[in-house]
């Protein structure tokens, strides 16, 4: 499993937490209990299988729906 941070650009409405969730909680090899949308930082963290889903497609869902991804760090559990 990995652990990834991503910025997103500022978030407008709390609504867009229940967007994003949804939109990541339906991407295959997602950890869906981990995904955590940061409102006031407009970040995402969640915890994901590398070996299922790249980190491009997780990216790709949120653009989607949307939310174009300006950066991701990503770090090992």
């Amino acid at each position: 499993m990995k652990k990834v941070n991503i910025q997103l650009e500022t978030l407008s409405c709390p609504s867009c937490i229940v967007k994003i969730e949804g939109a990541l909680k339906n991407v295959k090899g997602v950890d869906k209990a981990s995904v955590k949308v940061r409102f006031n930082a407009s970040k995402v963290v969640l915890h994901f299988d590398e070996a299922q889903t790249p980190l491009t497609q997780i990216e790709a869902a949120l653009s989607k729906v949307g939310y174009p991804v300006l950066s991701s760090k990503m770090e090992a559990l």
